[in-house]
């Protein structure tokens, strides 16, 4: 028998090239991994490395995760601008632009938490508001004349002393409907942009994101604040359980018979809310000396009082040179004072949210809002403040609602929630 010959050394390298050919066609042909998935650089494919990312990938907004969620803070700093631009004017295109903005920010970024459903409840508080400041205007009267009169109430006579200003009954005119369809707008305007906040920020990651002196009051709001929500969640829970059950979910009964379970469910919330606190060792501080706490008062204090007067003076005419400087002083006394409050804290923070460039430019985007509705207001106050005697259609000014359309940058910059979580 006659064993095979072995192959000389050029068969050897062909054998040992053919293997490495295919090899390398094997690794072309896998799968390649999402981070091997990186553009051509120059030098041809994965020139640039495996970490690298192109600018406009750090620029479109990535999935929300933990590590990336953003600051709660931001949520409310742009709602707040918002509202601060609503409360500049009374046009009621310029007031239905806001609330456009503040809801199609809501729906593109909102989870499905509980607090995120409360925005649709605040809307309805708002149209209920505007039905009620028509009710007032039209039984107890208005001080704008008209000369367009709708209908006459029988009017009521009062004594002297109440009379001032009111009456109960008579005449409704249109420019005194129009007038408090604007006001009440406005109002309805400013508790969409609340709702707003309420349905993007998450009030367990806002408490955390407080300064350390501000902790108890801190808890006190966000138990306030998610009163509404969790009272909302409950509502909807119990009226489709009624309706699953083949019972009436209107009329006066069954809002009665609702309304029991749901006071029910608060208190035990409450009674909750009170042992886990308790159990966490809510309330206790470390001792301080007597001088450290006396600087903390008076220098929270003293801030304060400067950014009442800093206030005070860039909203009047008079004060406009000194309201600046005395604003800047008073909110660095005020943050020294929570600094230094700090040290009677002896809690610790568990993964902080951090302050990144998204919670930058969201918040910058309700801070322009609102500085361009005040310049506005300055600059062409009739626009932003219609007139109802003589009775005019609104007008659309055009910068101002620009302005107003930046709102939406937290709807392409913000991280998209998970699509199972915004449904």
């Amino acid at each position: 028998m006659t064993s095979p010959a072995a192959p000389d050394g050029p068969a050897l390298r062909a054998t040992g090239a053919a293997r490495s050919a295919a090899g390398a066609g094997t690794a072309r042909t896998r799968r390649p991994a999402p981070d091997d998935l990186t553009p051509a650089g120059p030098g041809g494919a994965g020139a640039a490395g495996p970490g690298f990312r192109p600018s406009y990938e750090k620029i479109v907004a990535p999935r929300a995760r933990r590590g990336n969620a953003l600051h709660a803070g931001a949520w409310w700093l742009w709602a707040l601008g918002l509202a601060t631009a609503a409360s500049r004017t009374t046009n009621p295109l310029l007031l239905g632009l806001v609330i456009g903005v503040a809801g199609y920010v809501v729906a593109a970024r909102r989870t499905a938490a509980p607090w995120a459903r409360s925005y649709g409840a605040f809307l309805k508080l708002g149209l209920f508001v505007i039905g009620l400041r028509l009710l007032f205007s039209v039984l107890l009267g208005s001080p704008i004349p008209g000369a367009h009169v709708l209908f006459t109430l029988p009017e009521v006579p009062l004594p002297d002393w109440a009379a001032q200003g009111i009456r109960l009954g008579g005449r409704v005119t249109a420019e005194q409907l129009v007038f408090a369809l604007y006001d009440g707008a406005k109002l309805a305007t400013l508790l969409v942009c609340v709702g707003a906040a309420n349905a993007l920020a998450n009030p367990a990651r806002l408490l955390k994101s407080l300064p350390a002196a501000l902790y108890e009051a801190g808890v006190a709001v966000v138990v306030a604040m998610t009163f509404a929500p969790n009272m909302v969640a409950d509502v909807a829970r119990l009226r489709t359980a009624r309706r699953l059950r083949g019972r009436p979910t209107g009329g006066v009964k069954a809002v009665l018979q609702i309304g029991l379970p749901v006071l029910e469910g608060a208190l035990e919330r409450s009674v909750a809310v009170a042992a886990s606190m308790d159990a966490r060792g809510y309330g206790r501080t470390a001792q301080v000396p007597p001088a450290v706490r006396h600087t903390t008062n008076a220098l929270t204090l003293g801030g304060l009082l400067g950014m009442c007067a800093g206030t005070y003076g860039l909203l009047a005419a008079e004060g406009a040179a000194y309201g600046l400087p005395v604003l800047v002083i008073g909110l660095g006394l005020a943050l020294a004072g929570l600094r230094l409050g700090g040290r009677r804290s002896i809690r610790t923070r568990y993964r902080p949210d951090r302050w990144g460039w998204r919670a930058w430019v969201v918040a910058g985007s309700g801070a322009v809002v609102a500085a361009a509705l005040v310049r506005a207001g300055t600059v062409d106050p009739a626009a932003l403040q219609p007139g109802v005697v003589p009775l005019v259609a609104p007008t659309l000014p055009l910068w101002p609602a620009a302005a107003i359309l930046i709102g939406l940058v937290p709807a392409f910059v913000a991280p998209v929630p998970p699509k199972e979580a915004s449904q």
